[in-house]
């Protein structure tokens, strides 16, 4: 049989599951938020980011991540989230919210600060291990998605992909969204060869990318 590029990650080994289990639901905890490179935190310790369109359920799946109800802000209006947000876990990680991109109802000066301030921080954080970049399975990738994927390939910063709200899709429409999510990949070669697909909702997905998070070194 065939491997599929870009498989679907495979669930974790329980030790593994039970490592990122504790990682992220232990002593997770709000840092700051940054709106200019000289406010980051020092590169002390490895950091995996998060960046995904504006309502592609980001805030949700840090909460879920971290087994909390509202460690990182949700809100139904786009482009609410205006900083980079830090988040320690345990003294090893931190996890980073990146403002959500396509900011249909955000004034254009705001916008364009944003997004100054997305390639400072893509191109110049060293600790960088990984983004996760969060799709909207409903929607499969759209061309301001595929921007920052150019923008991650130039960087050079080895992105993921994340499938969000799985739990809204029959299987037959998520086999058709990851068909096209795997023909838009396949142009880039920062892209890690595997796809996660979580639900906030299910709590589907969750261990594995806990579990990935874990496991990088």
């Amino acid at each position: 049989m065939t491997q599929l590029p870009f498989p679907i990650a495979a669930e974790p080994s329980a030790d593994l599951a039970e490592k990122g289990r504790k990682l992220l639901t232990g002593q997770v905890e709000f840092l700051k938020g940054v709106v200019a490179m000289d406010g980051l935190p020092p590169a002390d310790r490895m950091e995996v980011c998060f960046a995904g369109r504006s309502n592609v359920g980001k805030s949700s799946l840090i909460n879920a991540l971290t087994g909390r109800k509202a460690i990182a802000r949700t809100s139904n209006t786009p482009g609410r989230t205006q900083e980079i947000n830090y988040f320690t876990a345990g003294d090893s990680h931190y996890l980073v919210d990146l403002p959500g991109y396509g900011f249909a109802k955000a004034p254009i000066p705001i916008v364009e600060r944003w997004q100054r301030l997305l390639k400072a921080y893509l191109s110049g954080r060293a600790t960088l291990r990984r983004a996760f970049l969060l799709v909207d399975m409903r929607h499969g990738v759209k061309p301001v998605d595929a921007e920052i994927m150019k923008l991650l390939n130039n960087s050079a910063v080895t992105f993921q992909v994340v499938l969000t709200k799985a739990d809204k899709l029959s299987k037959a429409a998520q086999d058709q969204t990851l068909e096209q999510v795997r023909s838009a990949l396949a142009k880039h070669p920062a892209a890690y060869p595997e796809i996660v697909v979580t639900s906030s909702e299910s709590g589907d997905g969750i261990p594995t990318l806990r579990a990935i998070i874990a496991d990088l070194t």
